[in-house]
């Protein structure tokens, strides 16, 4: 066979399905012209041949079939090229070129790849001729309307109920209009928020085509301006699963194509411009982007998960694989198996990846789920050198300049939160700071000296000491986020309520540090005890906001959205994440706080700084010096904010159930600013219209107090 291949090789063509298809090769063509290109990875078109390229890598691959799709027409091809290795493979790529004109009126894009049995640890193969198999490096992905998991997760053949690659021609020219990544230091304020669930709920005044979509926010961004936030986080909007319920989207299918129910656009690649025209207009406003990303698992799952890319084509390639192979899979995400990214090509898929969202999307940063799982060797023990893929994206010149965060854990027991983790110079999602603040909001006994320490910058974690250097600005702040209760079930719900996400309320965390106020849930809500859980939402977000470090916190919060004290709901694409856009004029005392708590951190470029605040902080106790006994509740500190040519600040805390006089122990002329314990608009009094405060302040239970000089 290979010598019969070898003689049409010589007589100059090259045999595809039949004995009666071929391509005549003219003598005056390159060599990539008629074999193919194994750069780029993915399918492109070349203008000046009227040709496109595919290459796609199998490592261990015996046959690669090319097929393409007419619209309408997913189940049979309208055209197949078989892969000759001799002509079409280059080490362990695998290409293709073929002019725009054989193509016919394809549309979409897909392989089939056969290749050895699973044999042991290093070689588990995973291949399956019949399966019709996504190419990692689509930009935009289509599913068939037959599309099927269930297909995918058996073998045999899926022809028709397969996700396919969208054959992109030439690329709508986008107008960037000379756009710029904004840059933000001192007042960055990051929104964490899901695409679908911003503007979904009716009560959006979107219409009806634009809501839960990219196009959405663009209609947001008047609130987006008015609230003050300055980086918008974006829950995964690379391509997910639609099949599988996770609605968070942290089921990554795809790692180059925008998730394509987000997009308003019932054209193909009309996710694509519809996401760049999302980018430049937030930029336009002043607003980063950072896309989570989820690099550490697929879609694909476990054992009897689907083959819907990186399975068939290459299976010990992309994923860790058990020595126990009755087990497979290594599963430090949770969700079935966990990406080898010490493999040099899943780490270039990586690379690839977020040049691309960088260069070709103008995304400023990236924020990484479960980040710690890079730290993972080939056997799955945690190594201690740097991880291949942090040593590479701190070495990538494009890249230089992005903004990195890591969610510095896994499921499975690596926990690296500050100096632990290995990207040295990366932000990092400081779950410290959120379960210290809570149990100090809370009540809870011996937590003086941790609310000193989240407050200060978090130092014990970010040592500024000589080796390491570390900056006040990498502790990401923050009391929620998606994954956990939202603020106000916080102070309202003492327990899980998960019931709806089908799993016997056993997901979740159990470790909150919730407390409901006096009564659980709303039904047997007073007007003390909402005031009360006003009151704490409002000291929570006097605490994150004046603390160094970055803040974040999640969309909705700011006017108290309520998930039915579900603190996990990753499969509820309902009103328990749809934002209800009544709630901001409902709740407009605490939307007005946000706003203004906001306005005053912006303002105020002392309270956030590069580094830690050293000699211009002094803490105290209510009468003297600071007391950190087990039992004691209160604390004052004084911030000098003359060295960032900034006002100076006296803050009152008082977490207890009664209220306590504090003796103010700076001699200045100061000035009332907030009151957490008085109704709105006396919370936070406007400027050039604050309360002149003497010696003495009486600081209501529950309390916080900030004081001001005036410039």
């Amino acid at each position: 066979m290979v010598k019969a291949c070898y003689e049409k090789l010589k007589a100059g063509r090259c045999v595809n399905n039949t004995e009666s298809t071929f391509m005549v090769m003219n003598p005056v063509e390159t060599w990539t012209s008629r074999e193919g290109s194994s750069y780029p990875l993915g399918v492109f078109y070349i203008k000046e041949e009227d040709a496109f390229n595919f290459a796609i890598y199998s490592k261990h691959a015996t046959a690669v079939t090319l097929y393409l799709y007419e619209e309408n027409s997913y189940e049979v091809p309208v055209l197949s090229f078989d892969l000759n290795y001799l002509l079409h493979k280059s080490n362990r790529i695998w290409h293709i070129r073929i002019k725009a004109s054989g193509l016919k009126h394809a549309r979409y894009y897909a392989y089939k790849i056969d290749g050895p049995d699973p044999v042991n640890q290093w070689t588990w193969h995973a291949f399956d001729k019949d399966k019709v198999l996504l190419d990692p490096y689509a930009h935009a992905v289509f599913f068939p309307p037959a599309f099927s998991r269930v297909a995918a997760s058996v073998p045999g053949p899926n022809d028709g109920k397969a996700p396919l690659g969208v054959l992109i021609r030439e690329a709508k020219k986008f107008d960037w209009q000379q756009d710029e990544f904004p840059k933000h230091e001192h007042d960055l304020i990051i929104y964490e928020m899901h695409v679908r669930g911003f503007t979904y709920h009716p009560s959006s005044g979107l219409a009806p085509e634009k809501r839960g979509t990219f196009a959405g926010i663009i209609e947001k961004i008047p609130y987006l301006k008015e609230l003050g936030i300055t980086a918008v986080e974006l829950m995964p909007v690379q391509q997910f699963d639609v099949s599988n319920g996770n609605y968070w989207g942290y089921s990554t299918l795809n790692f180059f194509s925008p998730h394509h129910t987000f997009a308003s656009s019932p054209d193909d690649t009309g996710q694509i411009n519809e996401f760049k025209m999302m980018v430049r207009e937030l930029h336009k406003a002043g607003i980063e982007v950072i896309l989570d990303v989820v690099y550490n698992h697929t879609a694909e799952g476990g054992t009897t998960g689907p083959v819907y890319s990186f399975k068939g084509i290459d299976n010990s390639t992309y994923y860790l694989i058990n020595e126990d192979l009755s087990q497979p899979y290594f599963n430090y995400s949770g969700c079935g198996n966990t990406i080898h990214t010490r493999n040099s090509y899943v780490r270039r898929m990586i690379l690839e990846s977020l040049r691309y969202w960088r260069k070709e999307m103008h995304v400023d940063g990236f924020r990484f789920d479960m980040a710690s799982i890079f730290s993972r060797t080939d056997d799955g023990s945690a190594g201690r050198d740097e991880p291949p893929v942090f040593e590479a994206v701190s070495s990538d010149a494009y890249l230089a300049n992005a903004r990195f965060i890591a969610e510095p854990w896994d499921v499975a027991g690596i926990y690296q939160l500050g100096k632990k983790f290995p990207g040295v110079q990366w932000m990092q999602w400081n779950d410290a700071f959120r379960d210290d603040v809570r149990r100090f909001v809370k009540g809870d006994e011996n937590m003086m000296a941790r609310l000193v320490t989240r407050i200060y910058g978090s130092d014990d974690l970010f040592s500024d000491d000589l080796p390491n250097a570390y900056h006040s600005y990498q502790s990401i702040n923050y009391i929620t986020s998606h994954d956990g209760f939202t603020l106000y079930d916080l102070v309202a719900y003492n327990q899980k309520y998960n019931e709806p996400n089908g799993q016997l309320n056993r997901d979740g965390s159990n470790y909150n540090f919730s407390w409901n106020c006096g009564t659980e849930g709303d039904k047997l809500l007073t007007p003390d005890i909402l005031k009360l859980r006003k009151q704490q939402v409002k000291n929570f977000c006097t605490l994150l906001f004046i603390s160094n470090g970055i803040p974040m916190f999640v969309a909705g919060d700011e006017f108290l959205r309520s998930q039915i004290g579900n603190n996990n709901p990753y499969n509820q694409d309902n009103e328990t994440n749809w934002i209800n856009w009544d709630l901001p004029e409902k709740n407009k005392d605490i939307f007005r706080f946000f706003k203004k708590m906001i306005s005053f951190r912006k303002s105020h470029p002392s309270l956030c700084r590069s580094r830690f605040w050293r000699g211009d902080v002094m803490w105290y106790g209510t009468q003297g010096q600071l007391d950190t006994a087990y039992y004691v509740k209160t604390l004052a500190l004084f911030l000098n904010g003359r060295s960032e040519s900034d006002q100076s600040f006296y803050i009152m805390i008082n977490a207890y159930w009664e209220a306590i006089k504090f003796k103010i122990q700076e001699n200045d002329t100061w000035y009332r600013i907030i009151d957490t314990s008085l109704a709105s608009p006396a919370d936070f009094e406007d400027n050039d219209n604050e309360v002149p405060v003497t010696d003495n302040y009486l600081v209501n239970s529950r309390s916080v107090v900030v004081l001001m000089t005036r410039n």
